[in-house]
């Protein structure tokens, strides 16, 4: 699978918030992104069915 990646719009204030949360997990920014879009995915997955199908 190929890594792909985004850019997205945040402001500072919540950038600053990702970072405390990512930083309180001891993860990157990034990993601490992938990690709820992942449970974000799972969350509608567990709810309507596999994504791709």
């Amino acid at each position: 699978m190929a890594i792909k990646s985004v850019s997205i719009r945040i402001d500072e204030e919540m950038l600053n918030k990702l970072h405390a949360v990512a930083d309180y997990e001891g993860r990157s920014a990034n990993s601490q992104i992938l990690i709820l879009i992942r449970d974000c995915v799972a969350a509608y997955e567990k709810e309507h069915g596999r994504i791709g199908q």
